[in-house]
């Protein structure tokens, strides 16, 4: 054999031992170096480290997000011109009509509760409105006293007497604010109120045209009639607000006038507090700041519908020298719902190093409160 062939059969064996065999196992990896682990364990570290920062960043936005739109959806909306609103609503072309001021004033503030920034939070089922309690406290105050005037509208303002036939409008628009205030679904609260703010549109126009059906009525007995509602609710108010330090004495002291109590019902109110009716118990911590947006939020309302009274009411509360009081109501009002700066309700007490909200507001809402008394005096007996 030549050196040639032994050549070529050295290189065929070689290549057979180094092939593995067909169907055979691989032969085993080489084992990975330290330096190689450690940089595969340093690469898993940092994919799962980065995924961590990521979900930290994005969970962060999500809170800032929440709490912002929640300090923006709880600052209390604006005052509105009851006068420039009411030109507003009527059109240039229509001259204003006995109560078109009140109507338009409870069609402004309807709308108010349901379009503000956040909408209407009072139902929400989602945050940051799920999560919120201030501004549904808010929307609640002013909720009640939207309702008290519709009914005031529907009972007295607009008929002539006690057999008089309601007006339509106002029995739907009644009907409509008196719905569920937390209904959220098929049909929600919104789209009820929406309906009530309708009807009262419909009244309203049927007013300005004149419409025998659509009447209101300018009388004292009628104002003195609604204002009795409203100096209960400012009444309960009073003693709700003034309860955030639990003193007995102070409560009743802000609650009404003693001089306007004869002994039988300033003793019946003592052994009411007495037996710890409400009144001489102390509020829960965690609901001192819902009593007190509520009554912010029916002062802001009342506010609105003072205003639209004492331009309706303006020869009655000239007739009757009632237009001091009314003037001190609204002015009474009117620091009630003033800016609030600080961020938090204080609760504290006497003279010490914080201030109460709740006192200082159940101050004013007193105040307000002789004053319808007041007025109320004098459109009876004026």
């Amino acid at each position: 054999m030549s050196n040639a062939t032994l050549s070529d059969a050295d290189r065929i064996l070689r290549a057979d031992e180094g092939a593995p065999a067909a169907g055979g196992a691989q032969p085993p990896a080489e084992p990975e170096t330290g330096n190689d682990a450690e940089e595969t364990a340093a690469r898993t570290g940092r994919d799962g480290g980065g995924a961590l920062r990521w979900g930290v960043v994005v969970i962060a936005l999500l809170v800032v997000a929440v709490v912002g739109l929640g300090t923006w959806w709880s600052v209390q909306p604006d005052k509105f011109d009851v006068q420039a609103n009411t030109e507003e609503l009527l059109g240039a072309d229509v001259s204003p009509v006995p109560g078109s001021a009140i109507v338009a004033s409870a069609i402004k503030v309807a709308d108010t509760l349901l379009h503000k920034p956040g909408g209407y939070l009072h139902n929400d089922m989602t945050p940051p409105g799920i999560i919120m309690d201030n501004m549904p406290s808010w929307e609640y105050g002013v909720l009640t006293e939207l309702r008290d005037s519709v009914r005031s509208l529907r009972n007295d303002f607009s008929r002539s007497q006690s057999q008089s036939v309601e007006n339509e409008s106002l029995r739907k628009a009644d009907s409509e604010f008196n719905f569920d205030a937390k209904a959220w679904f098929l049909p929600s609260a919104e789209q009820e109120y929406e309906q009530g703010i309708a009807a009262l549109q419909r009244y309203l126009s049927a007013m300005a045209e004149r419409d025998p059906q659509a009447q209101f009525y300018i009388r004292a007995d009628n104002l003195a009639a609604y204002l009795q509602v409203v100096e209960k609710r400012l009444g309960s108010f009073g003693q709700r607000l003034s309860a955030s330090v639990g003193d007995e004495e102070l409560t009743a002291a802000l609650s009404a006038r003693p001089a306007d109590r004869t002994p039988q019902e300033g003793q019946a109110q003592s052994t009411a507090a007495g037996t710890g009716s409400g009144t001489g118990s102390r509020t829960p911590w965690t609901e001192i700041d819902n009593v007190f947006f509520e009554a912010r939020g029916y002062s802001w309302a009342l506010l609105h519908m003072m205003k639209a009274i004492a331009i309706d009411f303006a020869p009655v509360l000239k007739d009757k020298n009632a237009e001091v009081s009314m003037q001190q109501v609204i002015r009474d009002l009117e620091y009630a719902s003033m800016r609030k700066w600080s961020p938090v309700v204080l609760n504290g007490h006497g003279f010490g190093l914080l201030a109460n909200h709740s006192l200082v507001l159940a101050s004013y809402m007193s105040r307000a409160n002789a004053a319808v008394i007041d007025l109320g005096t004098l459109l009876e007996r004026g």
